[in-house]
């Protein structure tokens, strides 16, 4: 049925946007990668502000002591033509930066559940008007520029981070690679995402427009991202001033796609894919998530706590360790108590029988000299 005139259906998609625009939304990123590859600077970049401020180094030679992965959360409200987002930088101090990384991931993979589990129990309560959502919408992973291949310890948190959130794996600091190393570091770099399963953000390539068709196969066809970090302002040989890298050979711009991929991944991050982050997060893996909990946990129930967070299985071991070298000292200290009452013993009972034998010695005697005073001896002939 349709009228001449129509009866206003069509301007339900105006009203949404008013709605979407006055509430604004929430969005979160989580950076994740080794010191000392720019993801403090990207992110300043990526926003054209200072969001984060930069490590101090010896802040972080402190922290590589301590050998545990921090959760650094940096909030920002951004405003662009009347939208608000509500904008959770989620950064991981600590990840990947000593000898020992087994399970460097743990405590990423524990953040990115919480914002689950927090979610979930904040909408299985009465009131929902004021619903703090930090689910984490993408999560950017940070590849050292080797020009090999990923190192075993990226595999396995690639593995276990994309199983929970939108993954996004970024070649830092391209700058330091040729273009062809670069191109070859790349497509290892997919070989192996490809050989291992691991699960990374795929965004919707096909559209009604052409144009937009080849713009979503652009940027998909530069996975992973080789991204440059600068918010210096430099000069060009040929006049322009951009954000970039100076070097003896020339200007590395950031902003340049013959450059880097840092256009097509803020394209991808803010401009054309913001919203199909934000729906998979919420329709794939909350749902997930939110699905497996409550196949196991009645309504309400909390959920149970692990014991396999590592910096508590340090603890724990460091305790029972002690524990143990306790137990064993005070074994010792038993053990030559009851050594020395056994030497005692054995000392008594030794002076007990040669007392005894001195007695029965003594007894000898003096029967001996009973007999030979007796009167029976005077008569007998």
């Amino acid at each position: 049925m349709q009228t001449a005139g129509g009866i206003g259906i069509a301007n339900l998609p105006n009203q949404r946007h008013k709605i979407v625009t006055k509430k604004g939304t929430d969005f979160t990123v989580m950076v994740v990668g080794e010191s000392g590859l720019g993801k403090t600077t990207f992110i300043n970049t990526l926003f054209t502000t200072t969001l984060m401020e930069p490590k101090d180094p010896s802040k972080r030679a402190k922290k590589q002591m301590e050998k545990t992965v921090d959760i650094s959360v940096t909030k920002a409200e951004l405003e662009e033509k009347m939208f608000k987002v509500n904008l959770s930088i989620v950064d991981t101090p600590g990840f990947g930066d000593y000898v020992d990384n087994t399970d460097c991931w743990a405590p990423v993979v524990d953040f990115i559940e919480n914002q689950y589990e927090s979610y979930l129990r904040q909408e299985q309560q009465p009131s929902r008007k004021s619903i703090v959502d930090m689910r984490v919408h993408a999560c950017l992973y940070f590849i050292r520029p080797t020009g090999q291949t990923l190192k075993p310890q990226d595999v396995q948190a690639m593995k276990e981070i994309g199983s929970r959130v939108n993954l996004i794996p970024v070649i830092a600091k391209a700058d330091t690679l040729s273009p062809t190393v670069l191109k070859a570091f790349k497509r290892r770099v997919m070989e192996v995402v490809s050989a291992q399963g691991i699960n990374i953000y795929t965004a919707p390539i096909e559209s009604e427009d052409e144009g937009t068709t080849v713009r979503n196969r652009d940027i998909m066809a530069a996975l992973p991202f080789a991204i440059i970090g600068s918010t210096d302002d430099v000069k060009t040989s040929d006049g322009r001033v951009v954000k970039g890298r100076n070097y003896p050979w020339g200007v590395a711009e950031v902003e340049n796609d013959q450059h880097c991929d840092f256009k097509k991944l803020r394209s991808l991050l803010i401009r054309t894919h913001m919203l199909d982050l934000i729906s998979t997060t919420e329709e794939v893996h909350y749902d997930r998530y939110r699905s497996t909990q409550m196949k196991t946990r009645k309504f309400g129930e909390p959920k149970p706590k692990k014991g396999d967070n590592k910096a508590f299985k340090q603890e724990e071991e460091a305790l029972r360790k002690r524990f143990t070298e306790q137990v064993k000292l005070e074994e010792n200290r038993f053990r030559q108590w009851e050594q020395s009452l056994i030497s005692e013993r054995d000392r008594l009972n030794k002076d007990l029988e040669s007392e005894h034998n001195h007695v029965k010695q003594l007894e000898s005697e003096i029967d001996s000299l009973q007999t030979a005073s007796s009167p029976k001896q005077f008569f007998k002939r």
